[in-house]
């Protein structure tokens, strides 16, 4: 979708409690899949927690919790 910039933040560089506004994915694949669990350009995502070694992560999304990967939440690119 979005080329990746210098700049950009993705739901893998939040802080826990930190939330942030879909943009974009850097992923066409992988937003699909995305999509269809809630996670739509324009919702509000937060993170909720991340197991003890950073990986996976869990954030609230549409008001339910989703776990993913770090690398799947990479793709996700936010304002």
């Amino acid at each position: 979708m979005d080329q990746p910039k210098e700049n950009t933040r993705s739901v893998a560089d939040l802080k826990i409690g930190e939330k942030a506004v879909i943009r974009s994915f850097r992923d066409q694949w992988m937003s699909l899949k995305l999509l269809e669990m809630g996670c739509l350009p324009g919702t509000e995502v937060s993170l909720h927690c991340k197991a003890p070694l950073g990986d996976p992560i869990c954030l609230n999304v549409s008001g339910y919790c989703l776990s993913m990967r770090k690398v799947e939440a990479a793709t996700i690119l936010v304002d």
